[in-house]
């Protein structure tokens, strides 16, 4: 009955005191306070139970225009937004840069004073350099989401990570987590080893030497070499893309030498506690990171609630952002 009523309420107002969320754009999770991705997560998860249930307020953000700027592909990410921006009323436009003026030479300034004409109410940004959406942020008047750049950060990522684990956990304070695979150049391991070590998470990262970054030491995770003593006790195993165009050189010797030592199967997964999780943040290289039959496990595998809650988290993020600019306006 409680959960038919959080349904069918409001989106409950911020709990941070009498400050209101201060952040006009989301570009990060290093730097956010735990009450705020707390806050996040409870506005999340109120998201999360509206949708199973079909009763999401569809005029929330009624006037207000998204924009979506994808400089990389993603249609998980991509669609995610889109997804979540018309549950909640939004306007919502698809830029493609592949035939945009991005692609005939317009520099990225040039583009936000365009954007800027348009007078755009919600910025969601993808792209290839790190920096480049804060970039943005600084130029543009609409708030601005950095929905993944560079090897910097995936704060939306981190969000549904941790809203999946909440869910299923009950908590994230306290909880093992391994992060495994390609730690180097991932953005979603990097907003995750912040967001779980500001919620007092026990973080390690497990891969080889040459996909460690080197300044793994000073975040305050532990480092592992082998999956044996990785995953050993661990609650949470979140397995990452072998990130093969990003890399230059020969980082691994191949794909089936790297599933030999570092891919998820059923005797690797045995290490980690009987009811540890597998989390992979797609797209999956199947036979590479993760076995095909761990990956479908419905008893282990969440990777499907990780969509989902996707959605959630979007909406979230949507949702508080528009409420500062109507504080701002």
């Amino acid at each position: 009955m409680q959960a038919a009523r959080l349904a069918e309420s409001p989106p409950p107002r911020l709990r941070c005191g009498p400050v209101p969320y201060p952040f006009r754009h989301l570009l990060a999770i290093e730097g956010l306070e735990p009450p705020y991705i707390a806050e996040l997560l409870e506005l999340a998860d109120h998201y999360a139970l509206q949708n199973r249930r079909g009763t999401t307020q569809r005029d929330l953000l009624k006037g207000r225009t998204l924009i979506n700027l994808f400089f990389e592909d993603s249609t998980r990410t991509r669609t995610s937004f889109e997804l979540a921006g018309k549950r909640l009323g939004a306007d919502i436009v698809n830029m493609s840069v592949s035939t945009s003026s991005v692609n005939k030479g317009e520099t990225l300034l040039d583009t936000a004073a365009t954007l800027n004409a348009m007078r755009t109410d919600l910025l969601v940004v993808r792209h290839g350099q790190s920096g480049a959406p804060a970039l943005l942020a600084q130029k543009v008047d609409a708030a601005v989401i950095n929905a993944g750049d560079g090897t910097h950060e995936h704060p939306t990522q981190a969000l549904l990570d941790a809203l999946t684990i909440r869910r299923r956990k009950g908590r994230l304070e306290g909880l093992t987590v391994a992060i495994c695979g390609d730690v180097l150049h991932s953005r979603v391991a990097r907003s995750n080893i912040h967001l779980l070590l500001t919620m007092n998470a026990r973080v390690r990262i497990v891969g080889p030497p040459t996909l460690i970054p080197s300044e793994a030491g000073r975040l305050g995770v532990e480092v592992h070499h082998d999956m044996k003593s990785g995953l050993e006790g661990a609650d949470v195993v979140m397995m990452l893309r072998l990130q093969k165009e990003r890399m230059t050189g020969g980082l691994v010797p191949s794909a089936r030498e790297f599933f030999r030592f570092f891919g998820l199967d059923a005797a690797k997964l045995a290490y980690a506690k009987p009811d540890a999780i597998v989390m992979h943040p797609g797209p999956m290289n199947r036979g590479v990171e993760i076995d095909s039959a761990v990956a479908d496990d419905p008893a282990r595998s969440v990777i499907g609630e990780q969509v989902e809650m996707g959605v959630a988290v979007r909406m979230a993020v949507l949702d508080l952002l528009s409420r500062n600019l109507r504080r701002n306006a």
